[in-house]
């Protein structure tokens, strides 16, 4: 048996990302590891994901630090194994583990995920300052055509110093790179870090007015990030248009009351949203340019045969959108059913990358909050998406008289592109025309 020092490098855990934050690592240098252990907790742009350890061994060293973004493809942890001689020449060479790049250059990933062609980025590493291990105490496999395992130059080793010493140092600017530790065996330590900030620090600091105040600064990144740079890209890419309809909702309000005192659905959480959902997938079939995607490169338009329905879910993560699969096939139950898991995995941050993506139609409320009306952007991808104020009592005329009835404002924005004005405002006709009385659906 030989040891083996093995790099795990940084996977691509959903539908191409080409970069992950690590938010927080479970094991320290030193730590032994089994295979499928967890080791650190990811978080990317669509969802935080824990990443199971590829190998059994010895933690031999943290090569990235809380809160640092890194490139898939890159080294994220190296462990020590214990492992047989290299095979004799003309032996068939076992294949590439988890995070571990083969002959052919590929990555193997974890079960279920890998980059798309071309998505993986490797970002240089970082310059050293420690000694690096002698190349004859850490032998390293390298593919060689004849199977054999050969030594490597002497490696570039990062600056020895914790995670919460690499943080500290990140936020008073100080270059790890730059400092000697004082601690045992060369560690950089916290009284390094705030020495060489404090010599690095101005001379005074002019002392802010009466009137001046604090400011907080946060790095923008994982969904916030993805979220601007969708919006920003949807913004600019598919003309939007907006329209607005108030509707009487007071007959779909009285509906869902005698419902929810029905066996059926005396355990199902049944929210306003479950009868809009449902509107929009019975009206999606009578339009269905707005459950279709506009292929710019293909120079086509994609209409779906399901509504992949995206419901936006505000989230201590940020703004999510997790998907209602084939939503137009379940029945009110369904939907209330999954609606109401939906929301709650998404709140609880354990929505997989999988349930964010791929979407073909969007609601978002933003009644919860309040608000009667807004202007929707669009997904990125999407023709449309539908915003819902707040339900309340509100003034309205019925057959020529003033009453009192329950209504809600919708605003429907869509990509003009491949959905006209009339086709627009008959969808959205539609959806208000079912919530008005939705016995009219049995008659669609």
């Amino acid at each position: 048996m030989t040891r083996v020092r093995r790099e795990f490098a940084m996977p691509d855990v959903g539908e191409g990302l080409t970069e992950a934050e690590v938010v927080t690592w479970h094991v320290a240098p030193g730590d032994t590891v089994t295979v499928n252990q967890v080791i650190c907790e990811i978080e990317t742009a669509k969802a935080a994901v824990e990443l199971p350890c590829p190998y059994a061994g010895t933690v031999g060293e943290l090569l990235v630090e809380p809160g640092q973004t890194v490139a898939v493809g890159s080294p994220i942890i190296s462990i020590e194994t214990a492992e047989k001689a290299a095979p004799e020449a003309g032996a068939e060479e076992p294949g590439p583990k988890i995070g571990e790049a083969g002959k052919d250059g590929r990555i193997a990933n974890l079960v279920g995920y890998g980059p798309r062609p071309g998505s993986v980025t490797r970002r240089p590493r970082r310059a050293a300052v420690a000694l690096a291990p002698a190349a004859d105490e850490w032998p390293v496999r390298v593919d060689q055509p004849d199977g054999s395992a050969v030594r490597p130059v002497a490696r570039e080793a990062v600056p020895l110093a914790k995670p919460p010493i690499r943080k500290l140092a990140k936020d008073l600017g100080v270059d790890l790179r730059s400092l000697i530790g004082s601690g045992s065996g060369g560690v950089i330590t916290r009284e390094d870090v705030e020495s060489a900030g404090a010599r690095a620090a101005p001379a005074s600091v002019p002392a802010p007015g009466p009137a001046a105040g604090g400011v907080r600064r946060e790095p923008i990144r994982g969904v916030r990030r993805a979220t601007a740079a969708a919006m920003v890209s949807s913004a600019f890419t598919a003309p939007h248009v907006t329209e607005f309809l108030a509707v009487d909702v007071t007959a779909t309000m009285a509906l869902r009351e005698r419902l929810r005192r029905s066996r059926e659905y005396a355990d199902v959480p049944l929210t306003p949203l479950a009868f809009v959902a449902k509107a929009v997938c019975l009206a999606a079939r009578r339009t269905p340019e707005v459950n279709a995607h506009w292929d710019e490169a293909a120079g086509e338009i994609v209409y779906y045969d399901r509504v992949q329905l995206g419901i936006a879910a505000a989230t201590p993560r940020g703004l999510m959108v997790p998907k209602v699969r084939d939503a137009d096939s379940l029945t009110l139950r369904e939907l209330a059913v999954a609606l109401g898991g939906l929301t709650a995995t998404a709140r609880s941050g354990k929505t997989p990358p999988a349930d964010l993506v791929g979407g073909t139609f969007t609601i978002t409320n933003v009644g919860v909050f309040g608000v009667d009306t807004g202007t929707p952007i669009l997904n990125p991808g999407e023709a449309a998406i539908l915003a819902v104020g707040a339900i309340k009592p509100a003034p309205w005329v019925v057959d020529g008289e003033l009453a009192v009835r329950t209504v809600c404002q919708l605003a429907l924005s869509f990509d003009h592109r491949l959905v006209d004005g009339e086709q627009g405002s008959r969808f959205l006709a539609d959806v208000g025309a079912l919530l008005t009385d939705p016995g009219l659906a049995l008659t669609w």
